[in-house]
């Protein structure tokens, strides 16, 4: 280890920043943010800076006299010679004093800051590679939201009774954890701090056998992990138990807690690993042992996720809940494919239709649907691609109406099948594509050619 980490209180000391130009002025917003009263020298100033509430400007070149008082130094002149002289007179004196962009001469390092104040975390690699230690902030920035600053000023201010009422330091820490893992934490970082606190002094009146079971809802969109929304990412990788199924692809399951229990239920055409009410009390179950389960549905949980049927049951239960959005499989493959779902010149709505039904039919609304200046996406509807052809033709959609099939979209396994509501039956049966599939119908579809622009490995 180069450098010793320790954070710095100046909050209403006098910290001195040599240099007027852009980087002198970044770095005089770092101290005054931290509550620091900052003197600036430099021959010119940035009178923006100067302007600044708590700093003092001084119009000179740097001489011994601008130490006087000082707590904390940054040297940020393009003179490596006034920087070198500032270094020397800070360090014989023992003023920290870091020199920008020169760790040779610094005697401490200026991180990269990731704030969630209270919540701070700072990265430095002691000079080597400014640029590495920025692009590990932007890392996990991903997985950190801001409201994580919520969370720590609410562990603040129930510090001091949680300590008052678990004595036992090792089992304070247990609560904590628990605390701060589980339901109190994702009603904090969702905004319900009434709830939150009811749930914490609950856990302090009986904090050994508190519930903290919870289901988190998770859309995991088309198939591409880097379309995982940031709230979706931490609750798969804090959750007990996943529950998933064969639309969510095999990279994001692999990308939740690796310690985490897997359950597969199955959920392809004719052949449930288990029925959906088996499900609904598989979530009920788990929940009520004490686990974090995340429910992981492919695209959108409540668009032809039957999503509403899960958390029904456990609304009907008691079961603490939350439901994450996805980037539904409309959205997102058609995106992929390079099919708009919507264009001035082509369609001005669009409609989302399933292609199964409870009952196993292909009962559609077909003169709503043949109607013109429209697409139509067809979830789940490839079995029924002939009887889909045929009653959009029988209603009054002209037969040579673009279609496409696109086969595991957004993945390296997608595949695009285009023709028209004549062919695309024929298409079908020749390359025999495969579940999941989305099929799109519209005018909308014959710009493929042109706005294609994902091209996977295996085309």
């Amino acid at each position: 280890m180069d450098f010793l980490p320790v954070f710095h209180n100046v909050k209403g000391k006098l910290c001195l920043v040599v240099g007027g130009g852009e980087v002198a002025k970044r770095k005089a917003g770092v101290l005054l943010e931290a509550g620091a009263i900052v003197r600036v020298v430099a021959p010119e100033i940035d009178p923006a800076l100067a302007k600044k509430q708590h700093v003092q400007p001084v119009i000179a070149r740097f001489d011994v006299s601008h130490l006087e008082g000082v707590t904390l130094i940054i040297a940020a002149t393009n003179d490596r010679s006034v920087n070198k002289l500032v270094s020397e007179l800070a360090q014989a004196r023992n003023i920290p004093v870091n020199v920008v962009d020169d760790p040779e001469l610094c005697s401490i390092i200026m991180p990269a800051i990731l704030d969630r104040s209270p919540l701070m975390i700072a990265f430095s690699s002691g000079g080597a590679s400014p640029v590495l230690t920025r692009m590990m902030r932007g890392k996990l920035e991903t997985i950190i939201p801001q409201n994580y600053s919520r969370l720590a000023a609410f562990a603040e201010r129930f510090r001091e009774l949680v300590k008052t009422r678990v004595i036992n330091p090792a089992k304070r820490r247990i609560f904590w954890e628990n605390a701060l893992e589980g339901v109190v934490a994702e009603k904090v970082l969702t905004g319900d701090e009434a709830g939150a606190e009811a749930m914490l002094q609950k856990m302090l009146a009986n904090e050994d056998n508190i519930q903290r079971g919870e289901v988190y809802l998770v859309g995991a969109g088309p198939g591409d992990p880097d379309l995982l929304t940031f709230r979706a990412l931490r609750l798969m990788q804090k959750a007990d138990v996943v529950v998933y199924d064969n639309l969510v692809s095999k990279p994001i399951v692999e990308m939740t807690r690796r310690d985490a229990e897997r359950i597969f239920v199955g959920k392809k055409r004719a052949d449930h690993t288990l029925r959906q009410e088996e499900i609904n009390e598989l979530l009920v179950r788990l929940a009520k042992e004490g686990k974090r389960v995340v429910r992981l549905k492919g695209g959108d949980p409540f668009i032809f996720g039957r999503g509403g049927e899960e958390i029904e049951t456990l609304a009907a239960e008691g079961i603490p809940f939350q439901v994450v959005p996805g980037i539904t499989a409309a959205s997102g493959v058609a995106s992929y494919a390079g099919i708009p779902l919507t264009h001035r010149d082509y369609a001005q709505s669009c409609m989302f239709v399933t292609g199964h039904l409870k009952d196993g039919t292909m009962n559609l609304d077909w003169d709503a649907l043949a109607r013109p200046k429209q697409t139509v996406v067809v979830y789940m509807g490839l079995h029924g691609l002939d009887t889909l052809c045929g009653e959009l033709i029988k209603h009054g959609m002209p037969d040579t109406t673009p279609v496409a099939i696109v086969q595991q979209g957004t993945t390296q396994n997608q595949r695009v099948f285009t023709g028209t509501l004549a062919t695309l039956p024929g298409i079908a049966e020749r390359e025999k594509p495969h579940a999941p599939t989305l099929i799109i119908v519209g005018g909308v579809v014959a710009l493929r050619e042109k706005l294609a622009w994902f091209h996977p490995h295996n085309s």
